[in-house]
């Protein structure tokens, strides 16, 4: 009996989570595009103060101190400059960054105010532009801090500030210079919010896309985790009956009594078959269910390890034409195992089931890659099955349990380091490419003899 039967290692899986790494590398991600609005919408407020303080100092006849607001604006072309190269370097950007960056903006706008009047400047509402910003931007802790720190600025400009002589005058309507301000300040207010809020929320939609992404593929290796480990335990299970079951059956061969009764003997020897046939089930159910590489492991060489594996296949299946061209080159040294050979034969017999005529072989060498290329002439892969490929249950067999084949194929080479691709041919059929690193398959040992 294994010391852990398969349900009690399946119980102890833990849910899916991913690791809180990736879930922040994403966030640094989205963080970087957020950035870069924030960095948009920065300029688009050093044009606006400046517009707004000439307005105000030479038609309005407002007294403003002109020298110290232009170099408020002149610090914030400095400091958004100085974030652009932030942003240009591509490193994700953290959620306390982003934080400071509105803060930096909020004692801007603070000290812009203070110079022109403070609270009776109607441009003192756009705090409600950072405030939303936060909202979107950050998470819960920030966002009320910036809340907090807005209503402090709001708070000490209604004491501190240079005095701004700007009369409400609500009876004059848009004649009053104040009512015209609060107009613009909620046009600017409102336009600023629909279109970087809206671009903000595209950039957290696409993180929650990638993310939901790296979840299912998550959910799918964890399908894999779970059947080979109800593999192995069957496995083990089945493993010392078959052995009996082989040793009695080579006993029985050999006893005289039997020897002389040919019936028998072809009854033993068939039931010999069957036995090592499901040794061999049992061995491809393991491959398949995702087990470790080593299985029946034997040091060859790539292009006797094609040469074989393609002799195997023709002849344990049944296809009216098979091609097989080996262009990989130079020979190299490997270690072979049931997990490569069934992986190629998933793809091979995958064609085969859609092109019962023909199927083609071809394995070459790219630099430092094993490419291995299944074509037939099938009708190809439908549209919605290539734009699924590699996950499982894709297929069109109608078969229950169908469309494995090409998944766990894609989860070997995965594992290797490698990649499955498939498309459409111009002349009709399909082809699946396998591409594998020879480092994840080569000898690791440098052999003392070549043989040539």
């Amino acid at each position: 009996m294994p010391p852990c039967a398969p349900d009690d290692r399946i119980r102890h899986l833990h849910p899916l989570r991913l690791p809180a790494r990736l879930e922040g590398a994403l966030d640094a991600a989205a963080g970087l595009k957020n950035l870069h609005q924030l960095i948009q919408l920065r300029w688009i407020a050093v044009v606006g103060q400046v517009f707004t303080i000439e307005v105000a100092h030479y038609v309005l006849q407002l007294p403003l101190p002109l020298r110290e607001m232009l170099l408020v604006v002149g610090c914030l072309v400095l400091y958004n400059a100085v974030s652009f190269v932030r942003w240009r370097t591509g490193r994700g950007v953290r959620n306390v960054e982003l934080f400071l960056a509105l803060l930096v903006d909020v004692a801007v706008l603070t000290v812009q105010l203070y110079l022109s009047g403070g609270i009776r400047n109607p441009f003192v509402f756009l705090y409600l532009l950072q405030v939303a910003l936060g909202a979107a931007l950050l998470r819960s802790a920030y966002i009320w801090t910036m809340v907090l720190v807005t209503a402090a600025c709001f708070a000490l400009l209604a004491h501190y500030s240079v005095p701004l002589q700007l009369a409400p005058d609500f009876a004059r309507g848009l004649g009053s210079p104040y009512v015209l301000g609060l107009l613009v300040c909620f046009m600017l207010n409102a336009a600023l919010v629909v279109i970087f809020i809206s671009r903000i929320g595209q950039n957290l939609r696409q993180r929650d896309a990638r993310l939901a992404a790296i979840r299912q593929r998550a959910a799918e290796e964890e399908h894999v985790v779970r059947m080979g480990l109800l593999a192995s335990g069957a496995a083990h299970e089945l493993g010392t009956p078959l052995a009996t079951m082989a040793v009695i059956l080579g006993d029985w061969k050999r006893d005289p009594a039997l020897a002389a009764n040919p019936a028998l003997q072809e009854d033993v020897a068939e039931m010999q078959a069957q036995v090592q046939r499901c040794k061999t089930i049992v061995s491809g159910i393991l491959m398949s269910a995702g087990e470790t590489r080593g299985e029946a492991s034997a040091q060859t060489t790539v292009c006797q390890f094609l040469d074989t594996l393609a002799s195997e296949w023709q002849a344990t299946r049944s296809v009216d034409e098979f091609t097989y061209d080996n262009r990989f080159g130079q020979d190299t040294p490997m270690v072979s195992d049931v997990t490569l050979q069934q992986m190629v034969f998933n793809v091979l017999d995958n064609a085969r089931d859609a092109s019962p005529h023909r199927v083609g072989l071809v394995a070459e060498r790219d630099q430092d890659l094993l490419r291995i290329t299944v074509t037939d002439n099938g009708p190809g892969f439908a549209p919605a099955m290539l734009s699924q490929f590699g996950k499982p249950y894709q297929s069109s067999k109608g078969r229950p349990g169908g469309g494995l084949g090409l998944f766990l194929a894609m989860n070997v080479a995965r594992t290797l380091g490698g990649t499955v691709q498939a498309r459409n041919l111009p002349g009709g059929g399909a082809q699946v490419t396998i591409t594998l690193p020879l480092a994840a398959i080569a000898l690791q040992e440098t052999p003392t003899h070549h043989g040539r």
